[in-house]
């Protein structure tokens, strides 16, 4: 990993404060009873996140720094360990459903434990010279990050499953009106041919799978400016994109079948209208909004159909490059909006809009380590090289992802069958 320089333990206690709040936000309109489903094994139930990231602060920071710290309970590092064989058996990820307890509140009371432990260790001005302590510390913080925006996307699975659909909230109408108005199409921009240096240069953070920058040659292309719409999708659909294999790879034309999918994840179809559960309850389909909730291979499928392709990881962050725009024009979890919504009036005035926030990006890029890529020793080396297979790379961040999360060099990964991320499509052709 890279991490940036040490603050003063005011602004780090600050920051850490922040984001353990803003997981608890997230929870808040829940019920314990939603707390505890698991309706897939992707999904995690809210309240094993909750568990989890807190475990993470304790494991890695707490019990090897902080003198005299007690265990919160013996057993949670079984039941709340994601994937760190160095660090013990655990649950298995299917079952974390069954977890009926320990009951909420006594999560809610860990938590609280593990954050005195943390304040404590924050104002200690000695544990905060040591630059290992720093290191970790900034990948638990943004270790919470990444788990907010899996709660938000596993919340809207769960509720999805009950029959009555509720709503996770209602539709913030104060900002609604920042994403409106009809959305650009059809329009392009060329990213001229060249050696692009492609990897995290800056002194901040960034996770080990972005770092060895390098160069690697780009040929020209051009990139749509905007993600593909609902009503763009919805002609794929009705010209029979899932009902011909010439559009798609053997094995998602294989997997289209079996599952027998027809439209994307959440999407209902009721007296010959189209409607999608969002986390604001069932709503019709906005035509405008960017496409989400489809797999890597309805994505080359679509892409395929209206005779373009998808940009490689590479020729994304070119572009990114290029065109990135604030951050703070984009639609992250912060809008409150939870749903990709048409492009805000400042992304429609630059050149390529949407880039950072929306929907992550199908890229069709595998998922392998940088030239000169080394597994880190320890726990901390199971973050991310062990998964560097049978995955693809997904660029930009999405509207559930949280704001100072993102960076143009980030590279998300999932296989290539998944759905209940917030995915979209942008097209490119020579």
């Amino acid at each position: 990993m890279s991490f940036p320089t040490p603050v003063g333990f005011q602004s780090l206690l600050s920051r850490y404060q922040h984001i353990r709040a803003q997981t608890e936000k997230i929870c808040t309109p829940l019920t314990p009873e939603d707390t505890v489903m698991q309706p897939m094994a992707d999904v995690s139930p809210p309240k094993w996140h909750l568990g989890h990231t807190t475990w993470f602060f304790e494991t890695f920071i707490l019990l090897p720094h902080l003198p005299g710290y007690q265990v919160f309970h013996p057993q949670y590092a079984f039941l709340f360990n994601s994937y760190y064989n160095s660090m013990g058996s655990r649950i298995a990820r299917s079952d974390r459903g069954t977890l009926s307890r320990p009951p909420l509140e006594d999560i809610y009371a860990y938590r609280r434990h593990v954050d005195e432990g943390m304040e404590k260790a924050l104002r200690d001005k000695q544990l905060l010279q040591d630059a290992s302590l720093n290191a970790v510390l900034e990948l638990g913080l943004q270790h919470e990050q990444q788990h907010q925006e899996l709660l938000v996307t596993d919340i809207k699975y769960i509720l999805s499953c009950n029959p009555l659909l509720p709503a996770y909230l209602p539709k913030p109408e104060a900002v609604s009106s920042v994403f409106s108005g009809k959305q650009p199409q059809n329009e392009w921009c060329t990213v001229t041919a060249g050696m692009y240096t492609i990897g995290f240069q800056g002194t901040g953070f960034c996770f080990d799978n972005e770092l060895l920058a390098h160069p690697v040659y780009v040929a020209e292309f051009q990139a749509r400016r905007t993600l593909v719409t609902n009503a763009e999708y919805l002609s794929f659909i009705e010209a029979g994109g899932y009902a011909e294999f010439k559009y798609w790879l053997d094995e998602g034309w294989q997997l289209c079948q079996q599952q027998r999918w027809q439209a994307p994840l959440y999407w209902i179809e009721l007296d010959n209208e189209w409607w999608h559960f969002t986390l604001h309850g069932l709503e019709k389909i906005d035509l405008e909004a960017p496409v989400t909730h489809i797999s890597f291979y309805e994505a080359l499928a679509y892409a395929n159909w209206s005779g373009h392709r998808l940009l490689t990881e590479f020729e994304w962050e070119a572009l990114a490059q290029l065109h990135a725009h604030p951050v703070e024009e984009g639609n992250f979890l912060e809008s409150g909006m939870y749903q990709p919504v048409t492009a805000t009036q400042a992304e429609k005035t630059q050149p390529v809009a949407q880039l950072l926030g929306t929907t992550w990006e199908w890229t069709y890029s595998g998922y392998f380590p940088y030239p000169g890529f080394e597994t880190a020793p320890g726990a901390i080396g199971e973050y991310n090289g062990k998964f560097m297979v049978n995955q693809m790379v997904l660029r930009g961040g999405s509207c559930a992802t949280p704001q100072s999360h993102i960076r143009p060099t980030y590279r998300n990964f999932f296989p290539a069958d998944k759905r209940w991320q917030f995915t979209g499509i942008r097209l490119a052709k020579r």
